[in-house]
């Protein structure tokens, strides 16, 4: 298995194959939910929770790739890394830096910095939601080579995890905010807090034009270096990868080595995505076996992870879809509905936890 090129196993055939993986509020929430229920038929819908706004999330993707590509090492990514801490404390998160200088695949000194923002950092209960938020360095996977050499944007790729991550952060505090004596549902008052880690120096791995071998230890370097140096006493329930959750024509299938390290997650997320009337994005077929942000930390920090990424099994560019890698991975390929179900999934999931 390598690198976010990723491996992919495909279940019944005889087939391996590499590959390496805020203005804000108008959702028309009626018609949406006629939409959702005309769809997902064969199963009973039950909302809980917020609801998910995919123009803000769509908002924080865009003002993400206004940086300009967030590569290592480079003003764009310190800047944009800046304006991540500075949101995720507008929305309440105590945050903190986790500094370090890692390695790339050809001994470049990367200057790494995991942002880990906590929501209700005095809970006991927590649950893990993270994303890279770094931009892949080469367009590697680009249908032109004369731009394999070429930064990306990283829309999808990077700023669509962030960005749901960020939504998120916001309607907690919003929730929060109605007041303890207000019917709406809050994870404060349940006692569940929420840690969203944003994940550096995850796509510096091995290009494809590269003749260094890859063993996959090029890949995830930043949630290397979180699994192997958690915060003092730090646990975690469990914890869900979003990645590449904003792209036009995305279905999530079951993760291989999610099913393998958090099957249970697994589960209870897929079904989640069904009662939350997204069943059509979250098909019940397995997937690909990846090498992604979530191996380290099941296999370091020993804490369940599954990975929400897509699969397009028809796709002749790459299985994780045709912008992927590319220099087409720009807003013009984010697509709202995509933000809308893993947002609301994730909704579901949050305010179906029990506690106790």
């Amino acid at each position: 298995m390598t690198r976010k090129r990723k491996m992919r196993i495909i279940t019944g055939a005889a087939v391996i194959i590499l590959a390496g993986i805020a203005g804000i509020y108008g959702i028309n929430k009626h018609n949406e939910n006629k939409r959702i229920i005309s769809t997902e038929e064969t199963e009973k819908i039950v909302l809980r929770g917020p609801s998910f706004n995919a123009d803000s999330a769509y908002n924080y993707t865009a003002a993400q790739c206004a940086f300009g590509p967030r590569t290592m090492n480079s003003t764009a990514h310190e800047k944009c890394g800046q304006w991540i801490i500075a949101k995720f404390k507008h929305y309440g998160c105590k945050v903190q830096k986790q500094s370090a200088v890692v390695t790339g695949y050809d001994g470049t000194k990367l200057n790494s910095t995991n942002i880990i923002a906590s929501y209700n950092p005095e809970a006991t209960t927590r649950i893990l939601i993270c994303a890279h938020w770094d931009s892949r360095p080469w367009a590697d996977n680009d249908p032109d080579s004369t731009k394999h050499h070429t930064p990306i944007m990283a829309a999808n790729d990077g700023a669509s995890g962030v960005a749901v991550m960020i939504e998120l952060a916001r309607l907690l505090q919003q929730q929060d905010q109605k007041g303890s004596n207000s019917d709406s549902p809050s994870l404060k008052k349940e006692g569940l807090g929420i840690d969203f880690v944003c994940l550096d120096a995850e796509d510096w791995g091995t290009p494809q034009w590269s003749n260094k071998p890859d063993d996959g230890s090029s890949w995830a370097l930043g949630a290397q270096y979180f699994s192997a140096h958690l915060p003092q006493g730090y646990e975690a329930r469990y914890g869900i990868l979003l990645d590449m959750v904003g792209g036009a024509g995305a279905h999530f299938y079951k993760e291989q080595m999610s099913e393998q390290y958090a099957p249970a997650i697994v589960k209870k997320v897929w079904k989640a995505a069904g009662q939350a009337g997204y069943r059509s994005f979250f098909p019940k077929q397995e997937g690909g076996a990846i090498t992604d942000d979530h191996l380290p930390i099941n296999q370091t920090a020993h804490i369940p992870t599954i990975d929400i990424i897509p699969y397009y099994p028809d796709c002749s560019q790459s299985s994780f879809g045709p912008t992927w890698h590319t220099t087409s991975d720009t807003m013009a390929n984010i697509d709202k509905s995509t933000l809308k179900a893993v947002g609301q999934t994730l909704i579901q999931v949050l305010f179906t936890e029990k506690t106790k």
